[in-house]
This record gives structure tokens, sequence and C-alpha cells, in this order.
């Protein structure tokens, strides 16, 4: 299922987002050998910083990780973009500075060394990015404008799902010629304490990543999607095609997909993009603006929802004898078991769906 994104033509809509996976030629190499439609870089910046040990951290769930940026000097990344772009693929360097005109230097660099676009890391949840820089449309215009001005390849900024004012970042990006916004980057957090010996799981606030922000980055790009007209890279969670498709159908041109190769590998990457493609060749779909943005036209503002008089129905078979998920759920104490059946209610449902979701056995459905 080919896409265009930045204005490149992409043979999916798979992108091996940026991180340490990607910390240099070899690293963007594999994501390109797993069938991805593009690679981001590790973010790269002037001066290298040494990584804290540990830096990442896992709860069988969402990952925290603290390694800020690239290990590898600038110059140094001249040989990484070469072995990198040694097999065909699609390569964007990721980079962050403090400054404008230090984000042009890097960018310029970037494309001298070939790459095929920059994206902007302009959103960290570590450090100062997310306070000063990820929620302030007026500095991240001046950033972008800036690069978009001293490169030829298309320029994209990583947004943050922090920010007070989502849309009015990526109209920011727009306005200074922007190509395109990826959103959401990892979201700042602590990952848990360790009620012995009184001491968080890792040192520092870090950025958390996974399936449990899914929600959230699903959010944002439908936000951006309804209300800015650029092209936009979802971000967030992505563990398999079905989650690629959301992306797509609330807007998304492309998406990243970063922490399921560091839990997972790239066999990850190998295995959305097979499944993806047998999806689209059973739907009959070519490329990707054939569904992008085709859930937004049911997507409502709370004000516009219809209050329907629907109450939860239940399947008359027989529930799992052990089970009692949907009367402890039910707040409203419509559901109760008589005879070892499950009994509902209509005149105590209120309808608020709940049931629909909890019950392993799908036997609820709303109706009237």
């Amino acid at each position: 299922m080919k896409t265009e994104f930045l204005g490149l033509k992409l043979k999916n809509p798979v992108i091996v987002s940026a991180g340490p996976w990607n910390r240099d030629g070899m690293g963007v190499r594999k994501g390109i050998a797993a069938g991805a439609g593009a690679v981001i870089t590790e973010t790269i910046v002037t001066d290298a910083l040494l990584d804290v040990r540990p830096r990442i951290a896992y709860n069988g769930w969402g990952a925290q990780n603290i390694r800020l940026y690239s290990d590898i000097q600038v110059e140094g990344w001249q040989r990484e973009m070469e072995i990198a772009k040694s097999k065909d693929g699609v390569i964007i360097a990721s980079i962050w500075a403090h400054t404008p005109s230090e984000l042009a230097y890097l960018a310029m660099k970037m494309e001298k060394f070939g790459a095929d676009a920059i994206e902007l890391g302009i959103s960290s949840p570590m450090g100062e990015n997310l306070e000063v820089v990820a929620s302030d449309a007026e500095r991240v215009f001046e950033m972008t404008k800036e690069v978009v001005s001293n490169v030829k390849i298309p320029v994209m900024a990583k947004l943050s799902q922090n920010a007070t004012n989502i849309v009015k970042v990526a109209k920011a990006v727009k306005n200074a010629g922007g190509a395109g916004v990826s959103a959401i980057n990892s979201i700042r957090c602590i990952l848990g304490v360790d009620i012995d010996t009184m001491e968080p799981t890792l040192s520092t606030y870090g950025g958390y990543s996974g399936p449990p922000i899914r929600p959230l980055g699903l959010a944002s790009v439908a936000t951006i999607a309804q209300a800015v007209d650029i092209p936009i890279a979802g971000v967030g969670g992505i563990e398999n095609y079905r989650n690629v498709l959301e992306y797509i159908m609330l807007g998304a041109s492309a998406v990243e997909i970063g922490t399921a190769v560091m839990i997972h590998g790239f066999e990850r990457i190998t295995e959305i993009v097979r499944d993806l493609e047998q999806w689209a060749d059973s739907k009959g779909i070519k490329e990707v603006k054939e569904i992008r943005g085709a859930a937004l036209k049911n997507l409502k503002s709370f004000e516009e929802i219809k209050i329907e008089p629907v109450v939860s129905r239940i399947d008359s078979s027989a529930c799992a004898a052990a089970c009692e998920a949907c009367m402890k759920a039910c707040i409203y104490e419509a559901i109760k078991k008589e005879n070892g059946a499950i009994i509902q209610d209509p005149e105590k449902c209120t309808g608020c769906g709940l049931c629909t979701f909890i019950c392993p056995d799908k036997k609820f459905r709303l109706d009237w």
C-alpha cells in the first residue's frame, strides 16, 4: 500500500522512528531490510553525549527511556549515512539544537551527507524542550523557517501531546514552510517506584512510549487532521497492522514505529508490513490516500452527539460459569445473576456501554 509523505513516494506507510535502534548506519539498514517505507536516524546533535546507565526500563506494557541523542559526532554521520544509503531506502535525519541557526547548520550537513528529509526533534520529554519549545508556536515557527530556508529537502517537526495547543504548533510548522508533522513524541513519565527501596525505576523523568500512549497519539493526529491541511505521520504505541490503519483512518499519511522494534526486534516491522499488504489486497486498496481520514466523518464533537434511548441487551446463550465481570463493572446495578443466568434490567440500564467492552464473549449489545 503505497503512500506519499513529505512529497516523498514511499512503498508503504511504515517508517521506523528515531531512536537508539537507528543509532548508526547499520541500524538504519536493518530497518530498510525489514521492509520499512523509510527510516529516521537517531536524533543528531552538535555535541554528542555519553549514555547514562541504566537508561531504558520496561514493565511489560510501556517503556521509559532516558537516552537523549546520538553519541556519534556530526561529521561521523557522513560515514554512517553512506552505510545507510548503500541499500535503497528513504532516510530521514532527525536533528535537534537550541537555536534556529544551529538547527539549520545540522540540517545542511545532513542534506550534504545524503538525507532525503529532515525531522526536527523539538519535543523530547527530557530537558527543557517540553516546556520551552514544544508548546511555543512562535519558536517552533522560527526554527522550522530557518531550516526550511537553508535546505532543499523536505522538513517536518515532531510534536508533543503535552503541547498546550497542538493545532497551533502544527499551523506554525505549516506557515513556516514545513512539509509535514509527526505526532506524538514520547510523554514525560516516571515508570514506577520500588516501594521497598523507595527508588524510582529510573533516576530521572523520561519518555513514556508503547501501547499505553496510542489513544493519545490517535487523538492528536485526528485533532491536527481536522484543523490543519498538512501531511501527518502518526506515532505512538503501534504494535500491529491494525494500529497502523487506525492512524491512517484518522488522517495520517504514514506512521512511525519505535518501541515495538526495541522490544520485539526489526522482525516486527516485517510482520506489520506483510499484514498491512495482505489487508490492503483483500480490500482492493492500492494507496493510503484511498482510506486516509475515513474515520473522521464519524468523529463528532461532544455537543454534536445525539442522546439516544438505547440500553444494553444480552445474548440469551449461557455465559462462562465463573465470570461475573459485567456484574462487577455495572455501577448502575442493572446486571445480576439468577439461577446461574445473567439477567439485564432495562429499567436500570442507562446505556453507558461498558458491558459491551467488559464481556469476554461479547454477549452484550446496545439497542433500542
